[in-house]
């Protein structure tokens, strides 16, 4: 598929917004690449739709007009146009896109700023949102097994979790439902164990799905630090140097390893 002004503008959106995706998508063959700018763009745009108002209700509505373009992807309707929406609904398969009410569901808590009710509710967000974006994109490019693609993905989405704590923290929100540092050690052990999980069961994710896990190259180093030196989340000092992660990445590629 060519890259038109959609896929263009979905491109640029993921390279400002989401450097590591984008880096992780260059890394890819490039008949991979339009579908994975495009679930890229979109995850920016709904992850960004609750934070786009300090009005609820505003928040609301813009996270319900991507549970709607969901719906319209889900059951094959004409999609409203927008320059994400519009090539989206050209490279994901209705099946995949089922998983977009979840996704935006999930967002809702970004809304407000109340914390997790408990462990399964934090487990369910991570999965709705890292699992399946993951499981989206690599079910969009061949074949694997769901159960390995999600683990992989709720691992990575503790990884990014763990990242992000001290932004949530500066907005007010409560991330963790254990702040204390043997909390984030457990966390992140979770994290890992979850990778783990998925890589035992490799086989299950075809050379052509696993390029969509490359988006997860760095998880396994930023979970082992949080691990070792949980001090760091809250410090916002966890991952690498440039050089290791784009050779990281680099080597994973021409590996086919993720």
């Amino acid at each position: 598929m060519e890259f038109d002004d959609d896929l263009k503008g979905c491109a640029e959106l993921v390279r400002q917004g989401d450097p590591d995706r984008f880096l992780a998508t260059m890394a890819a063959p490039v008949a991979a690449r339009p579908v994975l700018f495009a679930l890229y763009a979109f995850n920016l745009e709904l992850s960004r739709a609750p934070w786009a108002s300090q009005e609820s209700m505003i928040a609301e509505m813009r996270v319900q007009w991507w549970r709607d373009v969901g719906a319209e992807l889900a059951e094959s309707q004409p999609v409203r146009r927008h320059y994400v929406a519009t090539p989206l609904a050209r490279l994901l398969r209705p099946d995949l896109a089922l998983h977009i009410d979840a996704m935006a569901e999930a967002r809702r808590w970004d809304i407000y700023r109340d914390p997790f009710e408990d462990e399964a509710a934090f487990e369910t967000y991570i999965d709705a949102t890292s699992g399946s974006l993951m499981w989206m994109a690599a079910g969009a490019l061949g074949e694997a097994e769901e159960s390995t693609v999600r683990a992989f993905g709720r691992g990575v989405g503790i990884a990014n979790w763990l990242r992000a704590i001290p932004e949530l923290e500066k907005q007010k929100r409560v991330p963790l439902l254990d702040g204390t540092l043997d909390g984030v050690q457990r966390l992140a052990t979770k994290g890992y164990e979850h990778i783990l999980v998925a890589a035992k069961s490799r086989n299950s994710v075809s050379r052509e799905s696993g390029v969509a896990l490359l988006a997860g190259w760095q998880a396994r180093d930023i979970l082992r630090q949080a691990m070792k030196e949980p001090e760091r989340v809250a410090a916002g000092a966890l991952g690498t140097s440039e050089f290791r992660r784009r050779s990281s990445l680099m080597l994973r590629a021409a590996l086919k390893h993720w």
